[in-house]
């Protein structure tokens, strides 16, 4: 009693958006120990009703979201500060790059940057085609689904919480871009579900990273020889730490913890790709980095509004990749998105937008190039030893390597890389949860940065075990539905903000309110009487 006691007076935690979200999770969690299979098939066919009936919806909704932010880096709303008129950035540049790339896209490049070029490679979306055209195929798909839209799903919800927590002093949670839809009911029942939404979506997407993410550095070390069998017992001791630094990280603080463990990162993983730059068919990667970028650009416009709608033989390949990229990035777009607000106070809307779409994704398109093109090089010169393990995503990095000189320093490079995205991720993860169930105050206390950080572990281990963790992801992406809903909501509330922003400032003004200084004192008395 003394303890619950304890915990009800120096808890910051919201209970109508904590206890629901805490019951709905460990229900969730549950299903997915005590009955994996049943539970994975039940929501295997709810995901493949939503994305057959509504994968239109995706397509269209993300187009919506690249447009809205273009239209408004291109207008003079772009000039508006998130923060006062006078503020200046909380972050330099590339600490402020590094923090939002770790938090969004570091780790997943570690898994996909190899893997994701050989599937389409060796599975090719169009039939009958060329060994070229393979190759700028499986380029051109990966830009596509890591490049512009990916960052676009993360920046909508990144700008419109950053704008209402700086500019109009909200709480930093999802539901303070409703403010001018909902007003004052904002912080009632609606405003709740809207939180308890984020909340249930962000705690499954980190989980379910972190299962992953533990059964790629458990195939590293496997890779290296460090460890001759790979077993559950290894993924949880590796869950457990990772979770403890970032539990660590957490308490320390952003300005701290992610900010330094961002810059060490990002700097070791342009390191890497220059090694793999310089080691691999260096003339030939730069001319396709140059052909990559112009196919991706010449075919944006068809590449984003394509459903396949008159092929249905395509459907499955539609679901099974765009689709599910881009339910994949709404489920994590609570978490990124608030995490990127929250280190963008005093930037412009225009800074904000073209730091956020262009720059992560040029980074990202250069990742993939060296990484895939030289894959998919060593593949051919191999005679398909890479294309044989495109199933076992989590090894092919590591394979990959094995064909380079120096193989185990860049395997141990990589895994500290890897490690190093993996505690920033959780840490950026267990700092948004704990905001979201605290309806966005400062300030909590150390304690619950570790009961989220225990809770995630936990969960992971348990699902890891049990075979759930598929059904935790398939129910991040079943979640991911409803949040597009919210997210094309939270650009009109932004919309709504601005204009009224922009109205404000646009007003003349008499003489009489003219800033004081002064000077001409009786010159401006006068006008004030007449």
């Amino acid at each position: 009693m003394n303890l619950l006691r304890y915990c009800k007076t120096t808890s910051t935690f919201k209970a109508p958006i904590f206890v629901p979200s805490l019951l709905f999770i460990l229900g969730v969690t549950g299903l997915g120990i005590f009955a994996p299979q049943t539970t994975e098939t039940l929501l295997n066919s709810i995901k493949s009703n939503i994305f057959t009936n509504f994968s239109w919806f995706y397509v269209i909704a993300v187009s919506i979201f690249i447009i809205f932010l273009l239209l408004l880096c291109a207008s003079s709303l772009g000039d508006i500060k998130l923060g006062t008129e006078n503020e200046e950035p909380e972050y330099p540049f590339m600490s402020w790059m590094a923090m939002l790339f770790a938090a969004g896209m570091g780790i997943s490049l570690m898994y996909f940057g190899v893997a994701e070029p050989i599937s389409h490679y060796v599975a090719p979306l169009a039939e009958n085609a060329t060994q070229t055209e393979k190759v700028e195929n499986a380029l051109l798909l990966s830009f596509f689904h890591w490049g512009i839209h990916a960052w676009a799903i993360y920046a909508v919800i990144g700008l419109t919480l950053a704008y209402f927590s700086f500019r109009y002093k909200l709480p930093l949670t999802i539901r303070s871009g409703f403010y001018p839809i909902l007003k004052h009911r904002v912080s009632g029942f609606w405003g709740h579900v809207i939180d308890i939404v984020a909340l249930c979506s962000t705690v499954f997407g980190v989980t379910t990273t972190l299962g992953y993410g533990a059964m790629q550095l458990d195939a590293g070390l496997h890779a290296i020889g460090w460890m001759s069998d790979r077993s559950i017992t290894t993924l949880s001791i590796i869950i457990v730490i990772v979770m403890t630094l970032a539990a660590i990280s957490a308490i320390t603080g952003v300005a701290k913890g992610v900010r330094r463990l961002s810059e060490i990162n990002l700097g070791m993983a342009i390191f890497l790709m220059i090694f793999v730059l310089v080691a691999g068919p260096t003339i030939y990667l730069f001319s396709n980095f140059s052909e990559n970028i112009g196919n991706y650009l010449s075919n944006f416009i068809e590449l984003s509004f394509r459903t396949f709608a008159n092929q249905p033989d395509k459907q499955d390949w539609f679901n099974g990749w765009t689709v599910l990229y881009w339910a994949w990035w709404v489920s994590w777009a609570p978490f990124v998105g608030l995490f990127i607000a929250k280190i963008s106070k005093g930037r412009s809307i225009r800074e904000f937008i073209l730091g956020v779409l262009f720059v992560p994704s040029l980074f990202n398109a250069l990742w993939m190039t060296i990484f895939g093109d030289s894959a998919i090089w060593i593949d051919q010169q191999t005679q398909g030893s890479l294309s044989a393990l495109s199933s076992n995503t989590e090894a092919l990095l590591f394979a990959f390597f094995d064909h380079l000189p120096g193989s185990t320093i860049a395997s141990l490079l990589a895994m500290l890389i890897i490690a190093l995205f993996f505690i920033t991720s959780a840490d950026s993860g267990i700092y948004v949860i704990n905001n979201i169930a605290s309806q966005g105050k400062e300030n909590s206390p150390a304690w619950q940065s570790a009961f989220w950080a225990i809770l995630l572990a936990a969960l992971a281990i348990a699902l890891l075990r049990s075979g759930g963790l598929a059904a935790l992801q398939t129910m991040t992406l079943i979640i991911a539905l409803p949040f597009t809903l919210i997210m094309l909501f939270l650009c009109f509330g932004l919309w709504r903000g601005l204009m009224v922003d922009s109205q404000y400032f646009s007003k003349k003004f008499a003489h009489g309110s003219s800033v004081w200084t002064g000077k001409q004192w009786r010159e401006r008395l006068s006008k004030i009487m007449t």
